[in-house]
Order: structure tokens, then C-alpha cells, then sequence
């Protein structure tokens, strides 16, 4: 069964117009990642101790009540907020929270994340994720305290 998941994640990745994980250090701290059908972009302003997440893609998000995302692989994991907004005609939808320990696990330590709301999915592969999460994390940590 491993088999055929590993199996699966490399065709949907070799299937699908893909971009490394970027991380760029700086205020804010980034972390980017886009596949044919979504962009996926991770921030951290360290003078306002904020995280955000937004994901956008060509059609708009169904406006639910709840955001969840699901990390499958080795140390998987599904959270969730009712705390999103959508922007950007309904395409871009963001979550921002003081902190984002579980985001940053699901990413760093999976094979893929899925954003859920209503019936729509979109997943992201992780594969080269796990050095720019890493670099993401240290740059948090390198930051001035306030």
C-alpha cells in the first residue's frame, strides 16, 4: 500500500506543472510553492508576531464555514479554523494566526497537504518541502525579538 501511495505522489507530481518549495528569508520570512492548480504561500512578520497562510487558484473558493487542511504521510495530521477569509474574488483564501507549529509539522514531515472547504480539495506535494520549512522555522527564530 506504501508502495502505491509513493507511487501515486510521484505521477501527480510529475503530472502537474510544479515549482520548488521556495523559502526567502527576510520581514516578512516567506515560503512559496505553486503546482498547476494552486499557489500555496506561507508569511511571518516577526514585529507583529503574525503567521498567515493563503492559497490561491484560477476559480473561486466556496465561501463555508470551515478551512481544513490534511497532511498525509508519516506524521499525518488534520486541522481546522472557522478564522478564514477569502479575497481576491473569492480565488485567495488565508488563515493568520500567532502560530502555525502544526502547519509547519504537516509540511516538513508529510508526503502531501490537502486545503479543504466545502467539497473542494487541493493538494500540494511535499516532496522538497521539507529544508525550506526547516530554513522558514530558523528564520522565525532568528528574528529580533520585539
Amino acid at each position: 500500500m506504501r508502495l502505491m501511495r509513493t507511487a501515486f505522489v510521484l505521477f501527480v507530481m510529475t503530472a502537474q506543472t510544479a515549482h520548488a518549495w521556495e523559502f526567502t528569508p527576510g520581514i516578512p520570512c516567506r515560503l512559496t510553492h505553486e503546482t498547476a492548480r494552486a499557489g500555496i504561500e506561507l508569511t511571518y512578520d516577526p514585529t507583529g508576531s503574525l503567521y498567515t497562510l493563503t492559497i490561491t487558484r484560477d476559480a473561486p473558493w466556496p465561501d463555508e464555514d470551515r478551512f481544513e487542511m490534511r497532511f498525509d504521510g508519516p506524521r499525518g495530521l488534520r486541522i481546522g479554523t472557522d478564522r478564514h477569509a477569502l479575497s481576491n474574488n473569492g480565488r485567495s483564501l488565508s488563515v493568520a494566526d500567532a502560530g502555525f507549529g502544526n502547519v509547519l509539522d504537516g509540511l516538513q514531515f508529510n508526503d502531501t497537504a490537502t486545503a479543504i472547504t466545502g467539497d473542494t480539495e487541493v493538494t500540494f506535494p511535499l516532496a522538497g518541502a521539507s529544508e525550506p520549512v526547516a530554513a522558514f522555522r530558523a528564520c522565525e527564530a532568528n528574528q529580533p525579538s520585539a
